[in-house]
């Protein structure tokens, strides 16, 4: 016979009473229906749980053992549903984010700072990583939404944040002409700084020089960004970056931008879920407050 929790639930109240009548009343339910559920709950069992008296009623040794557990148990139960409610209420929980540290220092900041600062009580957790890496996590379970440049998966469900758009700088001092409009060739043909092969945007860049028959082949490769704006200031090369990820620098003079006769189509980053997997409330929260494009 199987048990029911019910059945769990009356023997507990029962056995801190010591009296059907009183255990009847706290349930909100018939004498006959707290017995009954006593004798399933016994005859399922196989023990006798209580000792009945005209007094009342007072636990067995098997049901005094039972009893210990059955308290901590039902405990645990209550606190499980405290702790749910609290999360789908946003007041504690933990979300899990993972993004570049480019596009968490330049986009989510402010939405990171307005999301804590109104739901201090979820703790926000940051992976790092490029887009292959957080798109994998988020596939696994290890992340709640991911941030990644233009993803084509059917099990993703996506929402467009902001365009990027791919340029070539170099520094203020650099060995060539800044007005000059250079051809696909020609920007091919300088030392060229990129970042690892690895990285979505430069498999992006190199698909769209290669379908000119034209083949970027780096002098300098790397897996920061930021490297790709110091080393091009130094110059060392010239380097393809993202314009957004670089106004910065570019307003400061530090670089500048290269003319050329094309333009590098424009790639997406995403807010992305799992089409399938009902988000949490804290992930719901922060989705809408990034979809209204107001960090407030």
């Amino acid at each position: 016979m199987a048990v029911k929790l019910e059945w769990y639930r009356v023997f507990k109240e029962v056995a801190e009473t010591g009296n059907i009548s009183l255990a009847a009343k706290n349930l909100y339910i018939s004498q006959s229906a707290v017995s009954q559920s006593v004798k399933q709950l016994e005859t399922a069992l196989q023990a006798r749980l209580f000792a009945r008296s005209p007094r009342g009623v007072a636990l067995t040794g098997e049901g005094q053992l039972l009893y210990q557990y059955v308290r901590s148990a039902l405990g645990l139960l209550a606190t499980g549903e405290d702790k749910l409610s609290q999360a789908q209420h946003l007041l504690l929980g933990t979300l899990v984010i993972g993004a570049s540290d480019t596009v968490t220092s330049l986009f989510l900041t402010p939405y990171l700072e307005a999301f804590h600062r109104e739901h201090p009580g979820i703790r926000l957790k940051i992976v790092s990583g490029r887009s292959a890496k957080v798109l994998s996590m988020l596939r696994s379970g290890a992340v709640d939404i991911a941030f990644a440049s233009s993803p084509a998966d059917s099990a993703l469900a996506c929402w467009p944040c902001f365009s990027t758009h791919a340029v070539f700088v170099a520094g203020s001092g650099y060995a060539c002409d800044f007005d000059h409009v250079h051809t696909r060739r020609e920007i091919a043909a300088f030392p060229l700084i990129l970042l690892e092969r690895k990285a979505s945007s430069r498999v992006f860049l190199e698909q769209e020089f290669l379908k000119y028959g034209v083949t970027l082949t780096p002098e300098i490769e790397l897996s920061s960004r930021s490297l790709l704006v110091t080393l091009a200031r130094i110059g060392l090369g010239v380097a393809g970056v993202t314009l957004e990820f670089v106004q910065e620098a570019l307003e400061a003079g530090e670089i500048h931008q290269l003319r050329t006769d094309f333009e590098i189509p424009a790639r997406s980053v995403d807010l992305c879920t799992l089409r399938d997997v009902s988000p949490t409330a804290a992930a719901t929260a922060f989705m809408e407050m990034v979809q209204s494009g107001s960090p407030t």
